[in-house]
């Protein structure tokens, strides 16, 4: 399975946010409710990671909904 760059890129940017705030990936994935191989998954750039659950994690995080995009200059010019 190929990884889309911005779901990547996505990944990352959720990742470094969740460390900067001090949570293990299977602490923040138990405290959301995810399952820690999803949530995994979500870092990782393999899930499409849907809205609702964008904004659950950047209210878990206590961030806005667009701090957990990557900026769009960082971003490659692939459209998959």
């Amino acid at each position: 399975m190929t990884r889309h760059p911005h779901l990547v890129a996505l990944g990352k940017q959720i990742r470094t946010l969740r460390k900067a705030k001090g949570f293990s990936q299977e602490t923040f994935a138990n405290e959301m409710e995810f399952g820690r191989s999803y949530f995994g998954g979500v870092e990782r750039g393999d899930r499409n990671v849907s809205a609702i659950n964008l904004i659950r994690i950047a209210k878990a995080l206590d961030v806005e909904v667009g701090d957990l995009f990557p900026k769009i200059k960082s971003l490659s010019d692939t459209e998959e």
